[in-house]
């Protein structure tokens, strides 16, 4: 199963002076897969994404990538690419020119490197001459997209990719990760857009301070957090709020004041639970218009397992984080 893994990390730390950053944390990212990394600030996932792009190396346990042992040298592994901290560019420079001097410095004829084809990609052909100190932020993390799908990379690490982002830009990019997720290329992002993530995500690893508190599927994730609020509209919230008010497992946390002929109803319960009153409810003849969550499953799991208010700041208790 290994050899269908992208990214296999076990056991690894990483300190910064005396704060631990990462603190043996493990992680898989199969091939071809949209893998999300969620945390709060300071859990570590900068940290991370610095790894996997060779900007950093760990003080133990052991990373690979693309079936490759990371060694100890500050490099880009082969067939890896992406940004952290926004991309960087030349801001006299056209978007066109910043990709061919990117080409240049790799040593590639920017001619038959796919500049004009990934600037497409990404929507940017209509701007592509202009001088990108004029970009907007959204423009500015398309074009380091751009950049990054210059080497075909087999993993592609991109840290707040839709930041910034209007719909229509958030939309495109969106299409071009999902694509070429498809085509083969492992994507690991790091946002703080839950919707972004399970728009794209199969799998999310959720870090807090600098360990992993789940990491797997987003099934998984919604099946182990117990409880969520769904909001219900029905052809009779009376008779819904009735119902919800009878049935086994379930709570009703907000029934819209007074006017339960037009306002939803808001009930807290387990997905079994649900289940068994959306079936009460067509058996009795109401009509339900609307079910959703009025927190996602990863919003929820990322409050109930990363909320921790009183939680110290790391300190080292490694050895690795001795006179760093």
């Amino acid at each position: 199963m290994d050899t269908l893994l992208a990214v296999r990390a076990r056991g690894i730390v990483k300190c910064f002076g005396d704060v631990v950053a990462l603190d043996g944390i493990d992680v898989d990212v199969t091939q071809g897969q949209l893998h999300g990394l969620v945390g709060p600030n300071g859990a570590g996932k900068t940290t991370l994404l610095g790894l996997l792009l060779g900007l950093a190396v760990a003080d133990s346990g052991r990373l690979e990538i693309l079936g490759t042992p990371v060694g100890r040298a500050l490099a880009a592994p082969d067939g890896v690419a992406g940004f952290v901290d926004g991309p960087g560019l030349y801001p006299s420079l056209s978007a066109r020119q910043n990709l061919a001097a990117l080409a240049a410095l790799r040593g590639h004829d920017a001619r038959t490197t796919g500049v004009d084809e990934v600037l497409d990609q990404v929507g940017l052909t209509d701007v592509a001459d202009d001088r990108t100190r004029g970009f907007s932020l959204g423009m500015r993390q398309r074009l380091g997209l751009a950049a990054a799908l210059l080497t075909k990379p087999r993993l592609l690490v991109l840290d707040e990719p839709s930041n910034g982002l209007d719909p229509a830009g958030k939309k495109h990019v969106h299409g071009v990760l999902t694509q070429i997720a498809a085509d083969g290329t492992s994507v690991v992002l790091s946002s703080h857009r839950m919707d972004d993530l399970e728009a794209l995500c199969s799998e999310v690893t959720l870090l807090a301070a600098g360990r992993v508190v789940f990491s797997g599927p987003l099934s998984k994730l919604a099946a182990e957090n117990r409880e969520l609020d769904y909001r219900l509209l029905t052809s009779d919230a009376q008779a819904a709020r009735r119902l919800a008010a009878d049935a086994s497992g379930v709570r009703v946390v907000d029934d819209g004041g007074a006017r339960h002929d037009t306002e939803a109803l808001v009930v807290r319960a387990p997905v079994p639970a649900l289940d068994a009153l959306v079936a009460r409810l067509v058996h009795a003849g109401i009509a339900l218009r609307e079910l959703a969550p009025v927190v996602s499953p990863l919003e929820a799991a990322f409050l109930a397992l990363t909320e921790h208010p009183s939680l110290p700041q790391q300190r080292a208790k490694h050895p690795q984080a001795a006179g760093r």
